[in-house]
């Protein structure tokens, strides 16, 4: 059930928020979603979502989204509870944190209304590991200068990449399936207030 594990995929970290301050763009929290779906017994897939996200995006491209992994909904409190705590294990690492830089797709916008779709490096911070990623992403503005980030195809989070493995099987276990995947697909659609 909590296979979500993959959820972990965007961990972020607070380093992103010091300089929020400086940001040009603020994310919206109430306006944005970071979704993951979760497979168990091979064919039962399950969606999810944080409910808590904070974000920056300078007018030089770099670009951050934090997430508090204590805010994972998967609406059933007794899997909220164990999601968070043996396989995000949020007491000690109780956030993740994606940053990419996508200087390229802001200055191809030109004017309000306009879009792009491109290919962003990024690297994800969870459960104390790092890696980096490939996310395809689609920027587009609105005419009161706010700006749309949003994942054009998911991202495949695996967890044996961030060190969580062990706590998808603690989950398994106290579910009593016989099967969770251990390979997550997140989206995200962000939505980020001009300053």
């Amino acid at each position: 059930m909590f296979k979500t594990l993959a959820i972990i995929g965007l961990s972020l970290s607070s380093v992103a928020l010091s300089n929020a301050a400086h940001a040009d763009w603020q994310l919206v929290n109430d306006k944005s979603q970071l979704s993951f779906v979760s497979i168990k017994k091979d064919s039962i897939a399950e969606a999810h979502h944080f409910t808590n996200l904070e974000g920056t995006l300078s007018d030089s491209g770099a670009f951050s989204v934090n997430i508090d992994l204590t805010s994972a909904e998967t609406l059933i409190p007794i899997r909220n509870e164990r999601l968070t705590q043996f396989v995000f294990e949020a007491a000690k690492f109780p956030h993740a944190v994606l940053t990419a830089d996508i200087k390229k797709q802001l200055s191809n916008i030109k004017k309000p209304g306009q879009h792009v779709l491109k290919e962003v490096d990024a690297q994800l911070d969870f459960h104390g590991n790092k890696k980096p990623l490939k996310i395809n992403v689609l920027v587009s503005s609105a005419e009161n200068g706010d700006l749309s980030v949003s994942s054009f195809t998911p991202v495949i989070v695996n967890s044996q990449d961030f060190g969580v493995t062990e706590g998808v099987k603690k989950l398994q276990q106290l579910a009593g399936l016989p099967a969770v995947a251990t390979a997550v697909p997140v989206t995200f659609a962000l939505t980020l207030k001009k300053q």
